[in-house]
């Protein structure tokens, strides 16, 4: 493993932190950022780093303190600020107790804090407090992992490292840990660092780089034995799919993330849905297509830390027929409700009776292992699916690594579920306010433009994963950055599609399907115009509105129905009819056709799939120009012609537009987002029906 410390940059780091910090602590920040950089080290805040410094009190006064990583911070851009600093005198004689309880723990953590709103410190923190060392890091090495998650772990490990590094065995995290660190180190004086087996690496120093360079060099040396011992032992070929990978997930994940929905027990919101994070490579496809790939999968993650992202198992789905969703649903179905069964008594086992009997968590997996087609890895996000995701990479690649050794070996069961179950563990994941549109994807078309990202950004806002859609890549990757700005990385995607294409609009839903497991809600937008009297329209002119906004609509539509089928949980489709469709204008005859084509067949979609729970309903706009600073792509094509044909100047027709409804106000694209929202949360039972968005039309009155 490469040593990343670099003389000018730590001392970047120490001109644009010291001054306010110190040198010391922002040399921690520092090299705790140089760990969180090396996916091999720790993953999606995992590891924990500290520093013994002093605090300044209100009376002057420098009091000894602990600088630790607050709980849930990511090592990879962490700054002092993400440190809560305690007071380790008052830490410190918590290892004269005999016992201390979770419960107990957390409090003495709080109300040790030295700045009262600063972030929870890492559950590691008594671990830090108890060692002499003024620098401490601790990392979920890969390359431990691979050597101690074997029959001969700690014999392993031992044989790897300096014989300065101290083994010790798993012991669970908390108070038990820290003591046993501290005890064995007490031994130990002169040991760089202790390696716990199934869970990580500890190295110490009087400064930052030392504590950091110890801990690569030891890092570095686990990874030698392996290349130097590992016999060339390979994983079993046993499947070969004749259907590529990317096909193969675009017709599972929509079955798959229907049979994992979660009923809630409520009429109007009956599934609890998950988002996928889909892996395909090459690495991944060559595990699950071995003889080995079942057995392993069922052994568990790699260290406890990692359970409650993954569960204690992965499934193991064997290769079945793909060309009919029914069938693949009734594979599925039963290899789910066999997981949860297994679950169940896996929670029941180790956590005991009593308290399994008050256990709410869903038995569903989290990782989903399925031979010619990849991982599908799920969480409430896409934010958490990738954290599963990236673990199950790690996991596959440790697995095949220690199976070439020797022989994969996790954590006891105990132990995993201990680990699941521990309320300190279960609060990383978080609970947050209800969203209306929370664990659902939004796929919109025309999401380019400015209606398109008005839509898209409202529903990411209110707790969607939006697939937005146009045929605009530049513009396109411009919207998506700005959702994802506002509302947090994975809410949003791009796919380039044009809906006049019928093969480039289901490539478009299998790509989300792919990306996210399906879609729930499907909202065709797109939309062009063409300004001419009818006597005056040239069939060329005709035929090119129609392909966008009739047939680009009819293909959202279709394709949509398809993949709200595959996932058998009902759905939304909400249609951008526009104002048009009852208050139609004049040389605006194309447009206004091609819109009331669309809606019609919104009305006949919504009586023929009443049955199947999905909702077909229709949103009548009147003009917008901009959202933001996303302009319209239509008003800029065809503005200059229709301020023409009203005898207006270009800049006139914005206010145009609004001075002439009831309410004289400006529509805007969130105000569609809203209905689009409305509609899609289910608060009324409505299909459809035409929900007009225009300040008050009166010749648009719907009749």
């Amino acid at each position: 493993m490469k040593n990343l410390w670099n003389d000018q940059d730590a001392e970047k780091a120490v001109e644009l932190w010291g001054e306010r910090w110190g040198r010391e602590l922002a040399l921690r920040a520092y090299t705790s950022r140089l760990i969180g950089s090396e996916p091999a080290l720790v993953l999606h805040g995992g590891g924990n780093t500290s520093f013994k410094g002093t605090v300044r009190n209100l009376y002057g006064e420098e009091v000894p303190a602990l600088y630790v990583k607050g709980s849930g911070a990511d090592l990879h851009n962490i700054e002092p600020a993400g440190f809560t600093a305690l007071d380790i005198a008052r830490l410190g004689r918590l290892r004269t107790l005999p016992s201390l309880s979770d419960a107990q723990m957390t409090n003495e953590l709080h109300i040790n804090r030295l700045d009262a709103n600063a972030p929870a410190p890492s559950v590691e923190t008594l671990l830090h407090a108890f060692l002499p060392h003024r620098f401490v890091d601790h990392s979920h090495a890969e390359a431990l992992l691979c050597l101690c998650n074997q029959l001969a772990g700690e014999h392993l490990l031992a044989e790897a490292v300096s014989p300065q590094v101290v083994v010790l065995p798993y012991v669970t995290c908390g108070f038990p840990l820290a003591v046993a660190v501290a005890h064995a180190l007490e031994k130990r004086p002169d040991a760089i660092g202790v390696a716990v087996a199934q869970h990580g690496l500890f190295t110490f120093g009087d400064d930052a780089r030392t504590a950091y360079e110890r801990h690569i060099a030891i890092v570095t040396a686990c990874e030698k034995f392996i290349e130097a011992s590992r016999p060339q032992r390979r994983l079993t070929p046993s499947c070969q799919s004749e259907m590529p990978p990317a096909e193969l997930a675009a017709r599972i994940a929509p079955v798959l993330r229907g049979v994992l929905a979660e009923k809630t027990g409520e009429e109007d919101n009956p599934y609890r849905r998950m988002i996928l994070d889909w892996r395909g490579d090459d690495e991944v496809l060559a595990f699950v297509n071995s003889a080995e790939a079942e057995p392993l999968a069922a052994a568990g993650p790699v260290t406890p830390d990692h359970v409650i992202r993954v569960r204690p198992f992965a499934l193991f789905v064997p290769g079945f027929p793909t060309d009919s969703p029914e069938d693949m649903r009734k594979i599925l179905g039963a290899a789910v409700a066999a997981y949860g069964q297994r679950y169940r008594a896996y929670v029941k086992e180790h956590l005991g009776a009593e308290l399994a009997a008050g256990v709410t968590f869903d038995p569903l997996p989290r990782v989903i292992l399925i031979p010619g087609a990849g991982a599908f890895c799920f969480g409430r996000t896409k934010y958490e699916a990738r954290i599963a995701a990236d673990i199950t990479q790690q996991t596959l690649r440790v697995q095949r690594i220690a199976h070439q050794m020797g022989g994969y070996q996790a954590a006891s069961p105990e132990h995993l579920c201990a680990m699941e179950y521990w309320s300190l563990q279960q609060a990383k994941l978080g609970k947050g306010a209800r969203r209306p549109l929370e664990r659902q994807v939004v796929l919109i078309t025309g999401g380019a433009g400015a209606i398109g990202y008005g839509i898209a950004k409202t529903c990411a806002a209110a707790g969607a994963h939006v697939v937005v859609t146009d045929i605009e890549a530049e513009r396109l990757a411009r919207v998506v950055a700005d959702i994802e700005a506002a509302c947090g990385p994975g809410t949003a995607t791009g796919i380039t599609m044009d809906v006049t294409d019928e093969e480039s609009v289901r490539a478009g839903f299998d790509e989300a399907c792919r990306r996210y497991g399906g879609v729930d809600v499907v909202v065709p937008n797109a939309g062009i115009a063409h300004v001419a009297a009818v006597a005056d329209l040239a069939r060329k002119d005709l035929d090119r509105v129609m392909a966008v906004n009739f047939l680009g609509m009819f293909h959202t539509l279709r394709e949509g129905v398809r993949v709200l089928r595959a996932q058998s949980l009902g759905g939304h489709v909400v249609i951008n009819s526009s104002k048009n469709v009852f208050g139609p204008g004049k040389d605006f005859g194309a447009y206004s056709a091609s819109k009331a084509a669309g809606h019609q067949l919104g009305k006949v979609s919504a009586i023929e799939l009443a049955g199947e729970g999905i909702r077909v309903n229709m949103i009548n706009p009147d003009a917008i120009f901009a959202e933001g600073s996303i302009e319209s792509g239509l008003w800029a094509t065809v503005g200059p012609d229709r301020a023409q044909s009203r005898g207006m100047k270009l800049d006139d027709l914005p206010e145009y537009y609004r001075s002439r409804n009831l309410l004289r106000v400006r529509v805007r694209a969130h105000h569609v987002g809203n209905a689009v929202v409305f509609l899609a949360s289910n608060q009324t039972p409505t299909t459809g029906a035409s929900i007009p968005v225009d300040g008050g039309v009166v010749e648009a009155f719907p009749r």
